[in-house]
């Protein structure tokens, strides 16, 4: 077993799990209402338990009604204001697509075929590349679209290094100060607690030195640059997060391993790495959200060409006013991927953090 084969294994597994849920459903419903015509089922029992779940629906529905209204404004024709005169209304007015086609801007996908102008003989290969439009934008009125797919670009291209970097600076330091015993090992560790704790306090201050220090070597509109600072705020906290869950495997599974001959890499790959798949994936989307969702760094450091998403959408708001459609499209689209990869990493994330000592 490998760390890649675990992770394929539990992708599997979390995709027959969404597709099966409904069927596993209506099963426990048709049971337990066989049961209770039976009279196994006391009939008190499954009313607790449809009440539980209305009252965490409405819970739920409570918390994502800001989403809702963001939502609104996205499909509202004027958005000229989050607010309407003739007050709250559920529905937007004259609802529209238009704002999230002005983000998306024209889906055109290039289609790659070599066609032979002569004979094949001479080995002339002329290329032409066909297009393929799924969205023309000006179609829906839309002659301007954003620069999503720009910012979106500059965001994958900032939070993948930062990743990257982090990754390969955290795993080894993790899986060092968890299973190695060596000088100062104790003086690093308080070390590492000291730097995911000050760090707010002196925010100010390091962002100006962080400035000056760019600019005299010429590394303030770098994209490389910015990710290494994220990578280097990122793992003092993620190291000591994953050192943490790293100290829940037992160590007999390595002795295990090294007797039967394993080197010491094939126990880090085989047995420690698949063993830490949750730490590992909490780890991940924090790093990654790191360079997906930071504003303030990447708004000093970085020009208008290399601008991330936050900071696009923060270049909407206008001087007298705010295009509110077009701003809340903007948003929503920003963080749709952001949900998604949450909903579906969610018991890894849990699992990750309650085994890391950070739970509650």
């Amino acid at each position: 077993m490998n760390l890649l084969s675990s992770i394929s294994r539990k992708l599997v597994s979390d995709s027959k799990r969404i597709l099966l849920t409904p069927v596993e459903t209506a099963k426990e419903a048709k049971y337990t209402v066989r049961g209770v015509r039976e009279g196994e089922i006391p009939p008190h029992e499954p009313l607790k338990t449809v009440g539980a779940t209305l009252g965490a629906l409405l819970l739920v529905l409570a918390l994502l009604f800001p989403v809702y209204w963001i939502l609104q404004a996205a499909l509202s024709g004027s958005g000229a204001s989050l607010y309407s005169s003739n007050g709250i209304s559920l529905f937007p007015d004259d609802p529209t697509l238009q704002p999230f086609v002005w983000v998306v801007g024209d889906l055109i996908i290039p289609t790659y075929r070599i066609s032979m102008a002569v004979p094949l003989s001479d080995l002339a290969v002329v290329f032409n590349t066909p297009q393929i439009t799924f969205l023309d934008a000006s179609a829906h009125g839309v002659e301007n679209p954003s620069g999503f797919k720009h910012f979106l670009w500059n965001s994958l291209t900032v939070a993948i290094p930062t990743v990257l970097i982090s990754m390969s600076l955290v795993v080894p330091a993790s899986y060092a100060l968890s299973r190695r015993k060596f000088i100062f090992r104790r003086k690093i560790l308080f070390l590492y607690v000291l730097l995911t704790q000050v760090g707010g306090g002196l925010g100010i201050a390091l962002l100006i030195g962080l400035y000056a220090i760019y600019v005299q070597f010429g590394f303030n509109d770098s994209k490389l640059a910015l990710s290494v600072y994220y990578a280097a705020t990122a793992v003092p906290f993620n190291t000591w997060l994953l050192k943490t869950y790293m100290d829940g495997i037992p160590v007999a599974y390595e002795e295990a391993a090294v007797v039967d001959g394993a080197p010491p890499w094939r126990v880090v790959w085989e047995i420690i790495l698949p063993l830490s798949t949750a730490g590992l994936a909490t780890v991940f989307i924090f790093t990654f959200l790191t360079g997906w969702t930071e504003f303030v760094v990447a708004q000093t450091l970085l020009g208008t060409e290399n601008y991330t998403l936050p900071v696009g959408l923060y270049a909407l708001i206008g001087e007298y006013s705010v295009p509110w459609a077009r701003f809340s499209a903007f948003a929503l689209t920003f963080a749709t991927p952001i949900m998604l990869v949450y909903l579906f990493a969610q018991r890894y994330i849990e699992g990750g953090l309650s085994f890391g000592g950070i739970s509650g």
